[in-house]
């Protein structure tokens, strides 16, 4: 169960750091582009963060279960 955690929260954070240099390349491009999909990429890395830090509750707390 830890394992799977563990890849899940590896997953996470890799996806997040996806969105965030996305969001980061939009930003540096401007225009239209950052106007177009700015807002919802820093959204979108809330959200995957967000799920990065819940697994990584879910993390301690199984590991203080034992």
């Amino acid at each position: 169960m830890q394992t799977l955690v563990g890849i899940l929260i590896a997953v996470a954070m890799l996806i997040t750091l996806g969105v965030l240099f996305s969001g980061l390349i939009v930003m540096a491009r401007g225009g239209e582009t950052n106007r177009k999909y700015g807002n919802a990429l820093m959204r979108w890395r809330v959200i995957c963060q967000g799920i990065a830090l819940a697994l990584l509750a879910v993390a301690f707390m199984i590991g203080n279960g034992n």
